[in-house]
């Protein structure tokens, strides 16, 4: 599929009244939970092109611009609308998080796999860990206060057990600095990666960001908190590997582009008749914003979208979710990772005297108090065991006990 050589639907077919806008939501007991993922996936992925679009014109001086952008900023606000109004009134914040929590864990997998950049599959590897071991600890949230079911919400693509602790994934703000990749010479595929895990990983930096004050228990509050500021780092992380040499209207034409073959990976791998068909909808919508994006980028950025995708335009291997599990244990291997400057290193190798240690102490205070153990801790309490969803035993053996929350993995040198 290539959707430079589609014809563009006219611009303004895209508005329409608020009854074709706000459909009817999918139900939280019925739904595929890749479905449901798919939702959250897009809904992001809406508002990262918003996002991006509201910053050009903040910078652009020239008002018939602006209103080029308005008026597909406003098409583009209708289609996150339409997809926001699919998550059901009844499906609770934390419900909604463990779909958050899934989607980090096996969209990141799944373009780990697919990524040939070895810089960028590290840093992909790296947050994953920290990802897994939020689930793990939201699900425990779940169970403890006996508000849902996370066996059910993930279905059996996802298992549910430690990653990198969280409260050993505090670094220093120098170490989540990354390298960025050159945009003209990496894979389309690397370029479509980063984009789409940037703005996955924004929107749940922002949903926790609004919903951890709205929390009714004092240890979820801590919880969302604790965790947001993780996102924070991963926000970092993955959008300092975006080329900055790009001008606004290459980055227009790739965020485009990007919303194109999610759109279409989408509609190929949706198993909800009703869904796939606004997937099929926004397909082509977004097939029309992209001309429009490549015709802003030839008469005011002088070149043709066959400079910024120099392969042609056509999709590469479309986006589908599938059970990464046997590949998230693999990954496992490396827990013991952390941050340095832009690489990664094994915190047992690290020097005492190295920044992470003493910021991570800074912190926490007593690692002990962190919402993020305690969770475990009164968990492990209440049901005798940690709640979790493990296929066969967790490959890491310091973080295999089912009645002790390992703080050290990761954070202590030799644990």
């Amino acid at each position: 599929m290539n959707p430079f050589d589609l014809k563009p639907q006219k611009a303004d077919k895209i508005f329409t009244e608020w009854k074709k806008v706000l459909v009817k939501p999918y139900d939280k007991r019925s739904v595929d939970p890749y479905t449901r993922l798919r939702v959250i996936l897009m809904s992001g992925t809406e508002f990262e092109s918003v996002r991006c679009s509201h910053a050009v014109t903040r910078q652009c001086p020239n008002n018939d611009v602006r209103r080029r952008l308005a008026y597909m900023r406003r098409g583009e606000q209708l289609q996150q609308k339409r997809v926001a109004s699919l998550k059901p009134s009844d499906e609770t914040i934390l419900e909604h998080t463990i779909g958050y929590e899934q989607l980090a864990v096996d969209l990141t997998a799944n373009l780990a796999l697919s990524e040939k950049n070895a810089y960028v599959k590290k840093q992909l590897d790296f947050a994953l860990l920290e990802d897994f071991d939020h689930l793990y600890r939201y699900a425990d949230l779940m169970e403890l206060e006996k508000c849902g079911d996370p066996a059910q919400l993930v279905g059996k693509y996802t298992e549910i057990m430690p990653g990198r602790p969280t409260v050993a994934e505090y670094r220093h703000p120098n170490d989540d600095v990354r390298f960025y990749i050159n945009g003209y010479l990496n894979d389309l595929k690397t370029k479509l990666n980063i984009n789409i895990i940037t703005a996955a990983e924004q929107q749940t930096m922002n949903f926790y960001m609004n919903v951890g004050n709205l929390y009714a228990s004092p240890l979820g509050r801590q919880l969302y908190n604790e965790i947001a500021m993780i996102e924070e780092q991963h926000v970092t992380g993955y959008g300092c590997l975006k080329d900055p040499c790009m001008t606004d209207w290459e980055r227009l034409l790739m965020n485009e582009y990007t919303e194109c073959y999610l759109y279409y990976s989408c509609y190929e791998d949706e198993k909800d008749a009703r869904i796939k068909k606004i997937w099929e909808m926004h397909f082509e919508e977004e097939v029309a914003h992209l001309h429009e994006a490549a015709e802003l980028l030839h008469i005011y950025g002088g070149k043709v979208w066959q400079q910024v995708l120099p392969e042609g335009g056509e999709f590469p291997e479309l986006l589908k979710f599938r059970p990464q599990k046997e590949y998230v244990r693999d990954v496992l291997k490396s827990v013991r990772l952390t941050g340095v400057e832009e690489g990664f290193e094994n915190v047992d190798s690290l020097p005492d005297s190295f920044r992470y240690f003493s910021y991570n102490t800074r912190i926490h205070g007593k690692p002990a108090a962190a919402g993020t153990h305690t969770v475990i801790e009164k968990a492990i309490e209440r049901l005798g065991q940690d709640y979790r969803i493990q296929d066969k035993d967790h490959p890491i053996r310091a973080l295999a006990d089912r009645k002790c929350d390992n703080l050290n993995v990761g954070r202590v040198k030799g644990a």
